[in-house]
């Protein structure tokens, strides 16, 4: 739900609502960094935006007159406003809105997403139950917000929905056509079982993750030169469809060639860390684009596994999230380490790198070794 449907009556949700007109208007005087804070105040905590000093406190839930930072968003006065005049920030009518509602509703206040942990929940037992767990859940928020499910949907579109959202396409005549014939119980189970245990399953969940890698067989910048990369990219559809464990799955993109005696898949698993831009451009400084490899390596795996904007610390300390410039360089240093040259090659991959076959070569390899075994 946007932030304008929010200011509709909606539901607020500090996350998205509230945190951004913090950052953007507050947190340059009122958080981490002590050389800019002002009145030893910081708005990017919980604890210490709630806290009463003075007998003042920035948010009182439920109480906008109690709230001294509502009193001065609110104020007339050039002296008191925040943010202050001076700072060129300024709060539209729409955030100070939003704001409002936020203080008036309680001021709930929720972590970053990527802190809070799993929390096993109890399936629901309202009845009437429906048959899938999920879709217990979902019946429930339905009932709480007055809705009904629509009804099922007939078996052409099911096939068809389940299909691309499982493989990315869709179903054939014959899969249709078995599907419709097939009366018996648990038909449905039956296709989601076929689809998850084909290959394409692991290619359409891999398109996600690739994304989020940065995969690509070309260097991306200057000539976009030609890479292999393609390896690494079969090794995380064969990890979707080999239904590999996520701590296997982390570990050996991160680090798979640093494991004791490191299999050539986990070698190829850590290309994870080779997918960044390079470039081989003429009069370029070698030691600026590695460096700008580093980054992108911090960046990318703070991105995936942390679940966080860590490059804000490059320049300066995080606005909201707990990291501070320091801690940005010390997660730096890990990736600081490696004998990759900055500048590239134009044709193929740059070293280090490891000799791999393709799918096609290694069927002629096994088959001439084969031919060979038979003739001896």
């Amino acid at each position: 739900m946007p932030a304008w449907e929010a200011s509709l009556g909606g539901e607020i949700d500090f996350a998205r609502d509230i945190r951004p007109i913090l950052s953007e208007n507050c947190i340059y005087c009122h958080g981490p960094d002590e050389e800019h804070r002002k009145a030893d105040l910081r708005l990017d905590l919980k604890e210490a935006a709630f806290a009463r000093r003075d007998g003042i406190s920035a948010f009182v839930p439920g109480d906008l007159a109690a709230s001294e930072s509502w009193q001065r968003i609110a104020s007339d006065d050039p002296d008191e406003v925040m943010p202050p005049l001076k700072s060129n920030k300024h709060l539209t009518a729409e955030q100070r809105d939003l704001l409002k509602q936020w203080i008036e509703s309680g001021a709930t206040w929720t972590e970053h997403w990527a802190f809070v942990p799993p929390v096993k929940q109890e399936i629901p037992t309202e009845s009437p139950t429906p048959p899938s767990t999920i879709d217990r859940f979902i019946q429930v928020k339905l009932a709480e917000k007055g809705l009904s499910p629509s009804p099922e949907a007939d078996r052409r579109t099911l096939i068809r929905r389940i299909t691309l959202d499982l493989t990315g396409l869709p179903p054939t005549r014959a899969e249709v056509a078995a599907f419709l014939n097939d009366q018996a119980p648990g038909a449905f189970e039956r296709v989601v079982d076929r689809l998850l245990s084909s290959k394409h399953f692991g290619e359409r969940m891999a398109t996600f993750w690739l994304d989020a890698a940065r995969y690509g067989d070309t260097s991306v910048m200057h000539a976009d030169g030609p890479r292999d990369m393609w390896p690494w990219r079969d090794w995380v559809v064969s990890a979707y469809n080999s239904n590999q464990p996520y701590d296997r799955f982390s570990i050996e993109q991160i680090a798979g060639d640093l494991i004791p005696g490191a299999s050539l898949s986990q070698k190829i698993a850590s290309g994870f860390n080779r997918n960044h831009p390079s470039s081989d451009e003429g009069g370029a400084i070698a030691e600026e684009l590695r460096v700008s490899y580093v980054v992108d390596r911090v960046k990318t795996t703070s991105n995936v596994w942390l679940g966080l904007s860590m490059e804000c610390g490059q320049c300066h300390d995080h606005k909201y999230d707990p990291i501070s410039q320091r801690d940005y360089y010390h997660f730096y240093a890990y990736f600081n380490n490696t004998t990759d040259p900055g500048m590239q090659t134009r044709s193929g991959n740059q070293a280090p790198f490891v000799e791999v076959v393709s799918n096609v070569e290694e069927d002629k390899l096994r088959a001439i070794e084969e031919t060979i075994q038979k003739a001896t």
